[in-house]
């Protein structure tokens, strides 16, 4: 086979279901080998777009997303999308065409060191030098990408490497002495855990995105019900704990609930499963979970005491580790703090403004949750659209919430929702989107209509980068720079907005938008207009854009200022 012609090979032996790309000079003989393949490609129009569809489809499918690019500003497209996938530890292989290897260093036309660039965002990266190598390398690419703390990997492949033949067959596995992920927990760890649950009197499970990524959903309930602990999780872990449930206490953190974070600050014992302890979950690191042992379970161990400081740390995956946990587990001493739990969540729920005449943000989604009876795959941008979609609507399944946790990318959840519908076809995908970041990759409209895709995007409208503003209103005296999206060259410099309602025009129309791109486009400004939209919505075949004009001085609570402890919180009004 030719280097293209094993490429090709490789994806049909891995059994990957969709490629996500653009095309270009360096990788067209690889796009020369797929038009006569039968593996599905969707061309994006953008190669960010491209990879945040993998990054999507890994997340929605439990599966390796898979994207292609071309060499030089191509390849540099997908930096935002790795260094995305790599913060979330997601699998991805991404697919990059580079200059003949002659070529390399020489500054050649569409040239760019993507092996430097990428480095430290991938999980580890290739470039091919010789086509004899390039089987075991692109098998190497796959199960680096899913085994152990997933991530992406990157295979940098000349144009040249891509035309000459090898006669090396694809390998069935490969044995990478230098990696080799810990699976199995250390089980006098595990037993020592077990000891500390059964003498703990106000335990909390804190379960994230690696609980997911293990497929130990089922294990971590099993865990939660046997030895009666309540449950919160990061915003990556949303999903992996029944949120309907008495013992779910939602995501704890900067945004989190009251009750979660009032937990966290109160248990004696804090049992951390796959989570890394981001500074969006813990404030004041000095002044988290005071009060608690804490047992770090995961599988990657330069996560553990990166960040706090941990009593039992146990390396494996965790669904290993929580299988073996529940075996040997019994329950707490907790019925006084299941007691306190439920007097927090009575005194201290979720709430938000409800005789408004604007449309308030949070009832948007919560009909959203209501009409889809909580089974959609949600997807979301960032900033406040994403805190809002992360606490009132109630998760019930892993795989169901996908959103940039780490990087914060901005641009993510349309085209993620994409890849997610192409690895559901058949299920409900809607992005919840704000005005902000629905327009940096706003170009995959194309994608959606052209493929058939029925992807509902749902934009929250306050004219303005929502979560910054917020900011500047609370720490920054309103003086909102740069947050403006109505702003043109007749504002005055120092426009707060505190007077009338600003009567300039807001640039784009998103109905006309999802018009021209061949999509159904319907608007909103009135609160009774909110669930028959969304009705309409739902019905109407192919891709949606929704618009809703929300009131535009809402903001994201509770919030725990930068630096403060997570039990400090600013409050919403009722």
């Amino acid at each position: 086979m030719t280097g293209a012609e094993m490429i090709v090979h490789s994806l049909k032996k891995e059994k990957v279901r969709a490629l996500f790309g653009f095309p270009g000079g360096a990788v067209i003989d690889i796009f020369d080998v797929l038009y006569k393949s039968d593996i599905p490609f969707y061309l994006t129009r953008h190669e960010q777009g491209a990879i945040h569809a993998a990054d999507g489809f890994a997340r929605a499918s439990g599966e390796v997303g898979v994207c292609i690019a071309t060499s030089g500003p191509g390849a540099t497209n997908l930096v935002t999308g790795l260094a995305t996938a790599h913060m979330d530890s997601i699998p991805v292989v991404a697919l990059t065409g580079q200059v003949h290897t002659h070529l390399i260093g020489n500054d050649a036309f569409q040239e760019a060191d993507m092996v430097g660039i990428s480095r430290p965002i991938t999980k580890h990266n290739y470039l091919v030098k010789n086509v004899d190598e390039l089987p075991e390398i692109l098998k190497s690419a796959f199960y680096i990408a899913k085994t152990g703390r997933p991530g992406p990997v990157l295979v940098d492949i000349p144009k040249d490497i891509q035309q000459i033949s090898t006669s090396m067959p694809y390998p069935d596995s490969v044995d990478i002495r230098s990696y080799k992920p810990t699976l199995k927990g250390h089980t006098p760890q595990i037993e020592k855990v077990a000891y500390a649950i059964e003498k703990s009197q106000r335990p909390v499970i804190f379960a994230g995105g690696g609980v997911i990524a293990s497929g130990a959903s089922q294990e971590l309930r099993e865990l939660a019900h046997k030895i009666q602990a309540p449950v919160t999780t990061s915003l990556m872990g949303l999903g992996t704990f029944d949120e309907t449930e008495p013992l779910a206490l939602k995501m704890l953190g900067m945004h989190g609930t009251e009750y979660a974070n009032y937990a966290i600050q109160e248990a004696d014992l804090l049992i951390a499963v796959g989570v890394r302890f981001d500074d969006r979950v813990t404030g004041k690191v000095s002044k988290f979970a005071p009060k608690a042992k804490i047992i770090h379970i995961d599988i990657d161990p330069t996560t553990i005491r990166k960040n706090v400081e941990v009593f039992l740390p146990i390396v494996g995956d965790v669904k290993h580790v929580l299988t073996e946990l529940n075996t040997i587990a019994k329950p707490a001493d907790s019925k006084k703090w299941i007691d306190q739990i439920r007097d927090w969540k009575q005194k201290h729920p979720l709430v938000y403004t409800k005789d408004s005449s604007s449309i308030m943000p949070q009832y948007v989604v919560e009909q959203i949750a209501d009409l889809t009876r909580e089974n959609a795959i949600i997807t979301t941008e960032v900033g406040q659209n994403q805190m809002w979609a992360a606490q009132f609507f109630n998760y019930v399944k892993p795989r169901t919430m996908l959103t940039s946790g780490g990087l914060g990318t901005m641009g993510y959840g349309f085209p993620a929702a994409i890849g997610a519908q192409v690895s559901h076809p058949e299920a409900t995908v809607i992005d919840i989107a704000g005005d902000g970041s629905i327009q940096m990759n706003i170009q995959e409209l194309a994608t959606a209509v052209l493929y058939r895709l029925p992807v509902k995007i749902v934009i929250l409208n306050n004219q303005s980068l929502g979560m910054v503003r917020q900011w500047q209103a609370i720490f920054y005296d309103r003086r909102f720079s740069g947050t403006c999206l109505r702003r043109d060259a007749a504002c005055p410099p120092d426009c707060d907005r505190s007077g009338d309602y600003c009567p300039k025009l807001y640039i784009p129309n998103f109905v006309k938008v999802a018009e021209a791109y061949g999509a159904a486009g319907f608007y909103g400004d009135k609160p009774e207009q909110v669930r028959p939209l969304l009705e309409k919505a739902l019905k109407t075949p192919g891709p949606v854009i929704v618009e809703f004009r929300i009131d535009e001085d809402e903001n994201v609570y509770p919030m725990v200022p930068a630096g403060a402890p997570i039990n400090e919180m600013i409050r919403g009004m009722a």
